[in-house]
């Protein structure tokens, strides 16, 4: 039997796997720069979106680069220690901060220096760092997957936007869920994070993931089509359908697309939707209760129904099209995002 080729597992890229090669070109470009516009960018999107699979090659690309050092860590953790911990592990790294006698023994990174000063504050410890990576020509990445507000992250984030201001060689890229980013913008000492580019992470093109199981699968152009719609373009139910359907067509070579629709929306549920639904105020999931009922509803009839005013179904309606669960491009109506959403949920309401 052979592997199948696509994941049900978050973050890892599968062998069936579509590039999003803008937004990958744009934060490389512009991080590569000689004189960067930038140095943060925050990619948002609904939770199966493919966040933690663009960071990861981005992060990839630049550990390939001789210039390039990138630290990976988790917004769970003393950030500043954990980032100046990763750099002195690296022998060559270890070998430079020993010559420009940076005592950090205060921090259990090696022994005290003969002749160097030791540093018992974090933040002029890692300031010093990255002068002394500068020098070198060196840049360092720093990448935050799903990234909440807490203690770990204000402390860092207020750390770094002054690391910025003297220059130092440090760039930062974020990912995490829509409503995280912007708690964490409105923060009042982070102001500069409001104006760190956003990369908002669409559906994948209907046709490329057509293309995709067309050839995986060896189906006609119409089938795969068809079957490229059931998943609305959403990154994790495009590993789902493919996963299910690979497997069974292993098990029976005549399977159709329609035996495996119940345990599609099952995984669905089960690995995404219910967290999603979790996550929703109840004025959202009134919303969402009455586009299950239709493919697309007017967004007055909505409010006639609730018995909302034009402003307050305005904030709701912006709300769930920022956390890419509904479409709002077709004017007045508004229309579910997410694949056999409707379906799910309307077992819950």
């Amino acid at each position: 039997m052979a592997n199948n080729p696509f994941t049900l597992t978050f973050g890892t890229e599968p062998i069936q796997y579509i590039n999003r090669n803008t937004q990958t070109n744009e934060i490389i470009s512009t991080f590569s720069g000689e004189m960067p516009a930038t140095n943060v960018y925050m990619i948002s999107g609904v939770r199966g979106s493919g966040k933690t699979v663009l960071l990861t090659n981005i992060a990839d690309y630049f550990e390939k680069k001789d210039e390039w050092i990138v630290v990976n860590v988790t917004p769970d953790v003393d950030i500043l220690n954990t980032v100046a911990a990763k750099l002195y592990s690296r022998s060559e790294l270890k070998k430079l901060f020993v010559q420009a006698k940076l005592d950090l023994s205060a921090f259990g990174l090696g022994v005290s220096i003969e002749k160097g000063k030791q540093i018992f504050d974090i933040e002029t410890a890692l300031e010093k760092m990255l002068a002394e990576l500068g020098k070198k020509k060196k840049r360092v990445l720093i990448t935050i997957d799903e990234v909440v507000k807490n203690n770990n992250i204000k402390i860092f984030a207020g750390v770094f936007q002054l690391f910025i201001r003297q220059k130092l060689p440090v760039y930062l890229i974020m990912t995490g869920l829509y409503d995280n980013i912007y708690n964490l913008q409105n923060e009042d000492t982070l102001t500069f994070l409001y104006r760190a580019p956003k990369v908002v992470l669409e559906p994948l093109s209907i046709g490329a993931i057509a293309s995709s199981y067309a050839k995986v699968f060896d189906m006609d152009r119409e089938e795969a089509g068809n079957m490229a719609k059931l998943t609305k373009g959403y990154p994790f139910a495009y590993q789902v359908l493919g996963y299910l359907f690979w497997d069974s067509r292993e098990k029976k070579k005549n399977s159709k697309i329609e035996d495996v629709i119940p345990e599609y929306d099952h995984m669905l549920e089960e690995y995404v939707y219910e967290k999603i639904w979790s996550e929703l105020s109840q004025k959202e999931k009134d919303i969402i209760a009455i586009l299950a009922e239709n493919e697309s509803t007017k967004v007055i009839d909505i409010r006639e129904r609730l018995n909302y005013k034009s402003n307050e179904m305005s904030v709701y309606r912006d709300r769930l099209k920022k956390k890419g669960i509904i479409d709002v491009s077709s004017y007045g109506s508004i229309s579910l995002k997410l694949p056999r959403f409707g379906e799910v949920i309307s077992y819950w309401v």
